[in-house]
């Protein structure tokens, strides 16, 4: 916890997602080929929060810090850089092969296990701020069960947020209405892409990304018990991928006078009528 009440420690969880602006396939194991990735766009939303949080007019700044956390590879370290030039004060990246084909439940327990491990050396944090979904799975399913497993209170899907000193308060705008919210510090809150317009970092926030720390975890520091962690401890298992039928053209109906009638029958030839 801070060491004042206007001050945040607030890790931020991101993912190292494929690129969008490729396409998206599966290498031979089933998993997502990862050659072209990114920090997920929509966690840019998340670090952005954070940093709005701490750079706050009535913010202790000289106190709280952003620390983002990331799962995965090697190449992964790319985007804890991406989340440091985006003003993030450090980065945790989570590395072991023990933990390759981890599903939701795994990767939850994974993280909060380093988070945990993380907040016995240096103080529980204030606030986990994560996206609303990752471009890659979007199940939405990690901020609240890393939530469950922390017991936190966990907030989804926030589109407004704002804090005074220990009090959280978020919207959340639903299909036909809002939800307003409340809660007390620690929390976790995933945010959705209407919370803030993320910035873009100019080239001394480039240059100062560089010199910031990323530590490295692994199984040995944050799992006594391997056989929850992992692909071995995953309850969902990919049998089969297929890609998505490509739409074929409609057929076309010339109206030269019986346009009705070959409508319908058109229509109970596949028994629609």
């Amino acid at each position: 916890m801070s060491v004042s009440e206007n001050a945040y420690r607030i890790a931020v969880l991101t993912k190292y997602v494929p690129d969008t602006q490729f396409e998206q396939k599966l290498d031979d194991t089933l998993r997502v080929d990862r050659s072209e990735s990114v920090m997920s766009e929509l966690d840019e939303y998340a670090v952005e929060a954070a940093m709005q949080i701490v750079e706050a007019e009535n913010t202790d700044a000289a106190n709280s810090a952003v620390i983002a956390f990331t799962l995965g590879a090697a190449d992964a370290s790319k985007g804890l850089r991406r989340a440091l030039q985006l003003g993030a004060h450090e980065g945790v990246h989570i590395l072991d092969d023990a933990f390759a084909g981890a599903d939701a439940l795994a990767t939850s327990r994974i993280i909060a296990a380093a988070l945990s491990t993380y907040e016995q050396e240096h103080g529980t944090f204030d606030l986990i701020l994560t996206g609303m979904a990752s471009t890659e799975g979007e199940t939405s399913l990690v901020p609240v069960q890393v939530s469950e497993l922390l017991g936190r209170t966990g907030i989804s899907q926030v589109a407004s947020l704002s804090i005074a000193g220990r009090t959280v308060r978020a919207r959340r705008d639903l299909d036909t209405r809002s939800q307003h919210c409340e809660t007390e510090l620690p929390a976790l809150i995933s945010v959705t892409d209407q919370v803030n317009t993320p910035r873009y970092p100019n080239f001394k926030a480039l240059m100062a990304a560089k010199k910031k720390p990323i530590t490295t975890v692994n199984a040995a520091d944050i799992a006594d018990e391997l056989a929850k962690f992992g692909g071995s401890a995953s309850t969902v298992t990919v049998t089969e991928a297929l890609a998505r039928e490509e739409r074929t053209a409609g057929e076309t109906i010339v109206d030269e006078g019986d346009g009705g009638i070959q409508l319908v029958e058109f229509l109970a030839s596949r028994n629609l009528i």
